[in-house]
This record gives structure tokens, sequence and C-alpha cells, in this order.
């Protein structure tokens, strides 16, 4: 999954943001439209369902079964090989999510593509579960990633497309609120399947066609306007000119740094769970990943919401955004100085407070550094790279980490990158 962020309030909008993935998940497609029409009554509680369901895909699929799957398939090398998979399919995601994005915007339609990216998942992780080689998994996966891609891109632009900018930020809190949700139903189901990671597969496709068969039927829309997509040479000019800005720059250097430590270790909790952590008797490690999602979530859910009413209060975006940063490098520091279950436990906790405090203020200190305000859409969508990229690179970084060192040296990179994503945020001159 790759993780996105939002859109500004004020504006045309964007994707919402993710971790995942696999994927937390790239970035959607853009609305362009002048002025949304009134919400579809229910819309927000679907938009929770959709998003609930993504995420448990991506977290008991991509967090769990395929682990699971690859650990079965040679054990020797699984951390090598998890790696590879994670992001070789990483790339494609990035790559086929605006692809996917500019199909809905061509058509003007986003329900059939979240109906028929939802029903897909069903063969495509049937297909999954049947397969026994490295090679056949990562290819399954790509072709998963772009299906969950056809209909994470149509659901992401339901937002801008459908919902005022006064409604937007409640739409958004139920957009997020999947994060958390999603991730601990994904982990819970993933923990019930790990005996047979085949049946697991297509509980999570059915999960989420069942969530678009309920969406499109209750969430019915109006065909847009139909929209032609930025030329790449275009984009890679906004890059280019969005970058260009100070402070826009380095809000773009804290966030891949942050991400980029956040998913090295994420993406192999499972592993680590089993080879570097003392779990207590009669304790799976895929049952110790059900315990943990859950207190992940619920600590990432309170501080996303109170680290954003606090920075507003007082008006201290790069005070919350370093701190918590900087509380996210603690929390890594627990389990590389002690292998103990306890540690983490108190790894999970704290790092849920950090990552979701820095999330939510993070996204708000960006949307007031940008450079142009009749550019705010694309030049969030530049953001969005260093969202995905660094979930590109994180699970080769931590493979080959772990590889040289083992679990205790990726704990101390990912703290070193946080911290350093705490400090990038010192030169922005605009923002508090």
């Amino acid at each position: 999954m790759a993780l996105s962020s939002p859109g500004p309030e004020a504006g045309t909008g964007s994707t919402p943001a993710v971790p995942g993935s696999g994927s937390i998940p790239g970035s959607g497609s853009v609305s362009c439209a002048p002025a949304a029409p009134r919400p579809t009554r229910g819309l927000l509680p679907l938009l929770l369902l959709g998003n609930s369901a993504m995420y448990a895909l991506y977290v008991g699929v991509a967090g769990m079964l395929l682990a699971l799957q690859v650990e079965a398939v040679d054990p020797a090398v699984k951390v090598a090989n998890l790696g590879l998979v994670a992001g070789v399919s990483a790339i494609f995601a990035t790559v086929f999510n605006p692809v996917a994005g500019a199909l809905s915007d061509r058509s003007g339609r986003r329900n059939p593509w979240i109906l028929a990216g939802g029903l897909l998942a069903v063969p495509v992780m049937l297909l999954l579960g049947s397969v026994h080689t490295v090679l056949l998994v990562t290819l399954v996966w790509c072709l998963g990633q772009a299906v969950m891609n056809v209909y994470r891109a149509a659901l992401t632009s339901v937002v801008p497309d459908r919902v005022p900018l006064a409604a937007r930020g409640k739409a958004s809190a139920a957009v997020g609120l999947g994060l958390p949700i999603g991730s601990t139903i994904g982990a819970l189901v993933g923990a019930a399947h790990s005996d047979d990671h085949r049946t697991g597969y297509p509980v999570f496709g059915a999960l989420v066609a069942a969530s678009a068969v309920v969406f499109t039927s209750f969430a019915r829309e109006e065909r847009m306007p139909a929209r032609a997509p930025l030329p790449v040479r275009a984009q890679i000019a906004a890059f280019g000119s969005a970058l260009g800005d100070h402070d826009f720059r380095w809000a773009f250097i804290g966030r891949a740094l942050l991400v980029l430590g956040y998913f090295a270790v994420s993406g192999f909790q499972l592993y680590v769970l089993k080879d570097h952590t003392d779990l207590p008797a009669g304790l799976s490690a895929e049952e110790a990943v059900a315990v943990l999602m859950p207190v992940d979530s619920v600590a990432m859910a309170v501080s996303t919401v109170l680290g954003g009413w606090l920075s507003d209060r007082h008006d201290r975006r790069k005070l919350f955004v370093g701190a918590s940063a900087a509380l996210a490098a603690g929390a890594l520091l627990v389990p590389a100085l002690s292998s103990s279950w306890t540690a983490m436990l108190v790894f999970s906790v704290v790092n849920g407070l950090g990552f979701g405090c820095y999330m939510a203020v993070d996204t708000a200190l960006v949307t007031m550094v940008l450079p142009a305000a009749e550019d705010a859409a694309r030049d969030m969508g530049v953001l969005n790279i260093a969202n995905a990229g660094p979930q590109i690179a994180a699970p080769f970084v931590a493979s080959a980490v772990v590889s040289i060192g083992g679990c205790t040296p990726l704990f101390l990179v990912a703290a070193v990158l946080s911290v350093l994503g705490a400090l990038a945020v010192r030169p922005i001159r605009s923002v508090r």
C-alpha cells in the first residue's frame, strides 16, 4: 500500500492520506471541478466502510499473509524474498495508481471503477493463495496491486468530487479513521488464518468486494465532465518547480525521511516478532500482531485527533511535527534496547502516538507552505512522492540491514531517519 496526503481544504482537492502499504499504498487522481455537489446522504459512513476494507486487505495481506507465504517457500532467505516482493509491488503500485486515476478521470465516473476493482479482488486473492514460488507471488501480488489501485484511485477521488469544502474536514476524518479500523480488522483476520494463509486471502477479497457493492449501491453519483490527465512533461516540471521553494522542499525532505523509517520497520513486523522478540509462552507471532495492531491503531487515532486540535489551538505546527517525529524515534529505541514483549507493547503505543500526531499536523503544515495557492492540488501531488518513494525503498533498505546485522540495527537506522525527519522542519521559515 502507498501512503498519500490529503489535499488542502481550500482548492480543488487531492488524494486523502493513508501507511501502509504496502502499501500502506501513490496518489490518486486530482479533481479539477470548480465546485463539488452536495454530498450523498450517508456518504461519510460509506467512505469509512470503503477505506476500512481497503486497509484491512493491505494490512492483513501485505503485513501478514504474504510474509507467511514467503517464509513457507524458503525460510532461510525469507527477509530478502519479502523485501523483493514488497519492493517490486510498491514500485508497481506507485506507477499504476495515477494510471488508474486517469482512467476514472477520463470516464467521468468513479462508482464503476470502485465496483470493478472490488469485485476483481476476489479472483486475484484466490490466485495469490494458490502460487508457491517467490516469482509467482511477486507477479500475482503486482496484479493485486493493480486491482486495488483501480479501487483506491476511484475511492479517494470521491471526496473532492462530491463533498463541499465546508464538509471536507469531516470527510477527511472518515477516510482517516479507515486506517486504524481497517488495520485492526486486517490484523485480527490475518491472525485467524495464519495456519492456512490460502483461506485468508479470499476472505480479504470478499471483504473488499462487499464494501464495493455496498458503496456503489448507496452512494449514487452523477457523471462528471471527463478530464485529460496531466502530461508527463508537465508533471516533471511541476516537481522541479515545487521543490524550488525553500519551505516546501524542507517539508518534503522531512516527510520522506520519517516515512522511510516508519515503513522500514512496519513491513517486517511479523519477522521482528518471530526472530527478535521474546514472546510469552503460548503467544505466537501472528497472535502478537493481532494484539499490537489494535494498540497501535487506538494510539494513532487518539494522537491524530488530539495533535491536530492542539496544533490549531496553539498555532505551533513545527513544534508538534518535530516533537512527534522525535517521539517516533524514541519509540524505535525501546525494542532496539530490549527484546522483551513488554518493549514491543511500549513501542506500539509510543510509535502510534508519534506517527499519528505527525501525519495529522505535518499535513496541516504542508498546506501552509505550498508555493502557490493556484497550484495547491498539483503541489500536494508532488508531496505524495515523499510518501510513495520511501515506501518503495523501505523494503530493500530493511532487508539489507536485517540480512547484515539483524533487527536491532534496523530499529536504530529507522530511529536515525526519524530524528533527521524531525530536524528537517527547523529550517522552515513561514510557519511557527
